[in-house]
């Protein structure tokens, strides 16, 4: 356990918190529920510390904003929900193809289109990975606590800035709203991941050239800097950031936005285990459902049945070969989720072996209780 003040609050606050821990400056948003009070906390905390807060006439605004001041240099992010989401969705392809990093807090509520705007779902988790058109790479994180919340928006911006991309925190109503204890400890400057800038001579400099790194994310200078001409454009583009429509330029490209997250998997996904060294049924879930997935996992147990959870706290990228090495060692896996089946078709996809993959869906703006998941198992083996 990291050291720190301790605080009993909301989800959003904690998510707040850990946006101005790991360095956020720059915040452009449009409230709407049941992420208004990260607007609202933000408004009131970005100016203390030397921040800025905008609130724009419209999330297509927000999400415009917020490229342009992370392309200044400012660790920069929004937060929204389903609506709004849908509505960033063009720009978000912008800052993938600029390569300009960035945080989106998405609190998922029930949709679609305005649906129940102070209901819970997980409705949002493939719009996540393949909401914007064209081909790229993808980072999410999904939280299910308090403490998560603040631990896991400073890792969406150190993601963010290390891999030159946009970051999706995927919380949802339930966490959101949540009140809990949790710790807000203060990351050391180890612990905060920094764009990589150049150092090179201007006439070198390249803020696309990709290749000459292992990691394959080139160094970026601000928009405007004295030294170094940067180029943004949304069309695709050379090395320098010129557009360009040669064929051998677009297939680059397109391979290096996803590349640089899919070869970098196992440096980006985090998963958290519980009682899985014996498991012979797997739950595997994210967001507010693993804190149902845990009272399954406890209420089985005590009943005799070996039950482990997985947790993704990385949903995107999909690691499928530790999903498909978990479903090759269990008898059952049940992935449980507020909405009709979204995330379970990746864990089918990437299961290899006979071992059967149950959903558990609700969708009626409750939480999914134990007893639904332990049925589930039930009626696996039977």
């Amino acid at each position: 356990m990291k050291e720190g003040k301790v605080y009993f609050d909301m989800g959003n606050r904690a998510i707040t918190e850990g946006a101005i821990a790991a360095g956020a400056r720059f915040y452009a948003g449009y409230p709407i529920t049941p992420s208004t009070e990260i607007a609202e906390m933000s408004s009131v905390r970005l100016p203390q510390v030397g921040g800025t807060y905008i609130q724009m006439e419209d999330e297509i605004g927000s999400i415009a904003a917020v490229i342009g001041a992370s392309a200044a240099g400012f660790k920069s992010y929004t937060a929204t929900s389903g609506p709004g989401f849908s509505l960033m969705q063009e720009n978000i392809g912008v800052a993938v193809n600029a390569e300009l990093p960035c945080v989106i807090i998405d609190v998922q509520r029930s949709g679609p289109s305005t649906g129940l705007a102070t209901k819970a779902a997980q409705g949002d988790i493939m719009q996540a990975r393949f909401g914007t058109h064209g081909d790229s790479g993808r980072i999410a994180l999904a939280p299910a606590s308090v403490q998560e919340c603040y631990d896991f928006t400073i890792e969406a911006f150190n993601l963010a800035e290390k891999y030159r991309t946009p970051v999706v925190l995927l919380a949802d109503k339930y966490i959101a709203h949540l009140r809990e204890s949790f710790t807000m400890w203060h990351p050391w400057e180890g612990q905060l991941t920094e764009r990589r800038r150049p150092s090179c001579d201007p006439e070198e400099y390249r803020p696309h050239g990709f290749e000459k790194y292992a990691d394959g994310v080139a160094e970026l200078a601000d928009f405007g800097d004295e030294k170094y001409l940067t180029r943004f454009t949304s069309s695709t583009h050379d090395s320098i950031g010129e557009p360009c429509g040669k064929a051998e330029n677009t297939i680059k490209f397109l391979n290096h936005y996803v590349d640089k997250i899919e070869n970098n998997i196992d440096d980006i996904v985090r998963t958290r285990s519980f009682e899985m060294d014996d498991a012979e049924y797997v739950i595997i879930a994210y967001g507010c459902s693993v804190r149902s997935a845990l009272g399954a996992m406890e209420l089985g147990r005590e009943a005799g049945k070996k039950i482990g959870v997985l947790q993704m706290i990385t949903v995107w990228p999909f690691p499928e070969k530790l999903i498909a090495e978990t479903c090759a060692k269990a008898k059952a896996v049940v992935v449980p989720e507020l909405n009709l089946g979204q995330y379970v078709r990746e864990v089918r996809r990437a299961n290899r072996s006979s071992t059967p993959v149950i959903p558990v869906n609700r969708i009626d703006t409750e939480i999914i209780t134990p007893q639904q998941i332990l049925a589930a198992f039930e009626e696996a083996s039977k």
